[in-house]
């Protein structure tokens, strides 16, 4: 199957590193045109450079929105500014955010608000932004990217399972409002995925002694029945099938991209 998506504009949050960056290289590659957010200039700028090269001598546009999607204005101000440098959005990839879980008597009032600023409302918000466009060309894809504990989530997993549960409950609302119009919402769980946040921990005590393979291998043991970690571009191959046209009758759905760790389906 040859996925293209010739002639669309994505936009992709935490698009600087891990899977924001891999679909952003994976849709560059397909032949869309990319708009990447995220807060630090310095570290778009390598990741824009990343998906100008995957994207090859492809005659699409590439730009990087220092953008920080926890926060109302910013996503209006960057959507108005894509709109007038792209002419449109077809598709939103929210994928912004950290993982950020503890005990839930530990979760302080705070904890809870910046997590669902930046996991959920950052998602309302750019979708709702973007809609109106979509509607018009009747025609859109919008991905949230959630991960695995949203539909089993575990002891000590909050504010992050309750989030992520949430966008569960956005994307099949929102699925049903928008298919009269074409526009096709799905949601993408994370599981244990090979990234920067992992050679990060890798570097602290939890990877004392071990090699990064050594480190990532002991991860996976017993908790994914692949028996391996996933790499960010398998996550982004699926992302890239569901945004396309390839994918034009599948909406409302969370797809695992787990290697069937997660205990539902």
């Amino acid at each position: 199957m040859d996925v293209r998506m010739d002639g669309r504009v994505a936009v992709i949050t935490g698009a600087s590193t891990g899977l924001g960056l891999a679909m952003a290289k994976e849709f560059a590659a397909s032949g869309a045109s990319v708009a990447l957010l995220a807060r630090k200039a310095d570290a778009l700028a390598a990741a824009k450079a990343e998906v100008q090269k995957a994207a090859g001598k492809a005659n699409i546009k590439i730009e990087a929105y220092s953008c920080d999607v926890s926060k109302a204005a910013p996503i209006a101000d960057t959507v108005k500014q894509i709109e007038a440098d792209f002419g449109k959005i077809d598709i939103v990839v929210n994928n912004a955010g950290i993982s950020h879980a503890k005990s839930f008597e530990t979760v302080t009032d705070e904890d809870w608000q910046g997590d669902l600023d930046l996991k959920l409302f950052a998602a309302i918000r750019l979708s709702r932004a973007t809609i109106p466009g979509m509607r018009a060309r009747k025609w859109g894809r919008i991905v949230n990217v959630l991960n695995i504990g949203a539909k089993a989530p575990t002891a000590n997993s909050t504010p992050t399972s309750v989030s992520r549960a949430a966008g569960l409950a956005l994307t099949k609302a929102m699925s049903q409002e928008l298919a009269k119009d074409n526009i096709l919402v799905n949601a993408m769980l994370v599981g244990l995925i090979e990234s920067d946040q992992w050679q990060r921990r890798h570097k602290t005590a939890a990877g004392e002694g071990k090699t990064y393979e050594e480190f990532l291998a002991g991860m996976a043991k017993g908790r994914i029945p692949l028996g391996r970690m996933g790499k960010a571009e398998e996550f982004a191959r699926m992302a890239c099938f569901l945004c396309s046209d390839a994918g034009s009758f599948i909406t409302g759905v969370a797809i695992n991209v787990d290697g069937g760790a997660s205990p539902v389906v």
